[in-house]
């Protein structure tokens, strides 16, 4: 009974081998497996306006998905996007569901270690809170002891609480903070900025919310590829500096209803004149 057992193990060793090293392949071949393919699978986001949301059709649109285009357009290929969310979007791409992410990833080094990220950074945005108007609130610092409706898992919930002193209501997505502080059970939401900004461009918040505040805890984002993709890594990365150099992601955030960030208005400055 043992010797069966020895072939059955080796012939899933081998398998197990074969399979590795098939996806080590096509990591490293990443470019080239994508136009075989003829598609670019992209993972964005499709509830974080306007980086990534859903039209009335039910097509995911924004800031993030135009990126995604002009990439497949520079591959000559077509596009596929998938929608993610925070929680899953690094096991898409670990998993092979995705080639590329753009969506909305804050740079860390935990993650850096699972995903091999796309320097330069493509952007950068700040924390925020969403205020109701009639709230009156000019400075951080009056939020002390106030409660505020939050994402869950925000990497920023404890630096806020912890420098501003205030009382974190965390809820999962970026839907039911919202729903919350129009409940009331909040006194304002804090998020990323540019996604606030997406928000306030609705009618039906932008009547009685605003952002007074000046924006804090700046956070670069970064594009993900799988660790040993190196092909599409450096294509990704001049494409990134290209972006930079025509100015293409400021003229995006103008597109989409977003105040031209510093660092996006920095790097344009940056590259523009660059020769190479």
């Amino acid at each position: 009974m043992r010797k069966p057992t020895i072939a059955f193990l080796g012939s899933s060793l081998l398998a197990a081998a074969t399979s590795l090293s098939a996806s080590l392949a096509t990591a490293a071949d990443g470019i080239e497996a994508i136009k075989q393919r003829g598609t670019l699978i992209v993972g964005v986001k499709a509830d974080y306006r306007p980086f990534g949301f859903r039209d009335p059709s039910g097509a995911i649109i924004g800031l993030e998905p135009d990126l995604a285009a002009d990439v497949a357009k520079r591959l000559g290929v077509k596009l596929e996007l998938v929608p993610v969310v925070s929680s899953n979007r690094i096991e898409f791409l670990q998993q092979g569901k995705v080639d590329l992410l753009i969506a909305t990833i804050s740079d860390k080094p935990e993650r850096r270690r699972v995903v091999q990220a796309i320097d330069p950074q493509y952007y950068s945005d700040f924390v925020n809170v969403m205020l109701p108007k009639k709230a009156n609130i000019t400075d951080w610092a009056q939020l002390k002891g106030k409660p505020l409706c939050a994402t869950s898992g925000a990497w920023y919930n404890k630096d806020v609480a912890r420098t501003y002193g205030v009382e974190i209501v965390a809820f999962d997505g970026s839907e039911k903070p919202l729903f919350a502080l129009k409940q009331g059970n909040c006194l304002g939401y804090v998020y990323d900025q540019s996604m606030l900004q997406g928000k306030l461009l609705d009618a039906d918040w932008k009547a009685d919310y605003a952002l007074p505040l000046k924006g804090i805890f700046d956070a670069p984002w970064m594009m993900a590829v799988a660790p040993g993709n190196s092909s599409l890594q450096t294509m990704m990365e001049a494409t990134t500096k290209d972006w930079m150099k025509s100015g293409f992601i400021v003229e995006g955030e103008k597109k989409w209803g977003i105040e031209p960030t510093e660092y996006s208005k920095a790097m344009h400055e940056k590259y523009k004149n660059a020769t190479n």
